[in-house]
């Protein structure tokens, strides 16, 4: 439907009543499901389209602003925009401070009123990735390296800043022997160096391994098999 059509749709559907048409105009127009996602710090808004028109005609507009302040401010690169997200990963970056989002949309002359998320605090609600692995042979064991994802801002010296550094993460690490089809947990710990012994010789072997929060009793997604055949 184009958004001419669309909008007449939209307009045919309403008793022409003046002010409670324009009313409900801008309730059918408001975007619908605002919130937050949000995965190792990089926060992006998303939304879908209001009731009146379920294409990519509209117009959006974004504003944020950090819990307890009076002004919401513009996000400029949002401003105007047909996509359904916007990135807030900058103007989000004090994680431990709650935020709201609000949308609204334009179309054919006719503002949507505001709709806002719930309260978001990128501390509780980021969800982290699964360790990057590095795997090497060490005579007739596995040494695997573990690596927790990083933060999309780098410190003030520009080195890289790990989730560590905000979280108690468990690492868990299970092997999988592939002539037996049999997966075994090899270790839980914080360590992220982990030395897998007593391996059978000449056998394929897979390790994957996941992270877990203990204080939020959340475990990320497994990270992807890696396989190797020992020593």
């Amino acid at each position: 439907m184009t958004p001419k059509h669309c909008f007449l749709g939209f307009l045919l559907s309403f008793p022409l009543t003046g002010v409670v048409e324009t009313q409900s105009a801008h309730e059918s127009l408001k975007p619908q499901r605002v919130h937050f996602q949000s995965r190792n710090f990089h926060n992006i808004l998303h939304w879908q389209p209001g009731r009146a028109c379920t294409g990519n005609s509209g117009i959006y507009f974004v504003q944020y602003k950090m819990y307890g302040q009076r002004q919401w401010k513009n996000k400029e690169d949002c401003w105007g925009i047909r996509e359904f997200f916007c990135d807030l990963t900058d103007e989000t970056s004090e994680i431990w401070e709650p935020y709201y989002g609000r949308v609204r949309t334009t179309l054919a002359g006719i503002h949507s009123g505001w709709t806002m998320t719930q309260r978001f605090t990128p501390w509780w609600e980021t969800k982290i990735d699964p360790p990057v692995m590095n795997i090497t042979r060490v005579n007739g064991s596995l040494l695997v390296i573990l690596h927790a994802p990083n933060l999309p801002h780098r410190d003030e010296k520009g080195k890289d800043v790990s989730v560590e550094s905000y979280y108690e993460l468990v690492y868990r690490v299970f092997i999988i022997n592939n002539s037996l089809e049999m997966e075994q947990k090899v270790y839980e710990g914080t360590h992220r160096v982990v030395e897998i012994e007593a391996l059978t010789p000449h056998t394929g072997y897979c390790v994957v391994a996941e992270i877990y929060q203990p204080m939020l009793d959340r475990r990320s997604q497994r990270s992807e098999e890696r396989c190797v055949e020992s020593p």
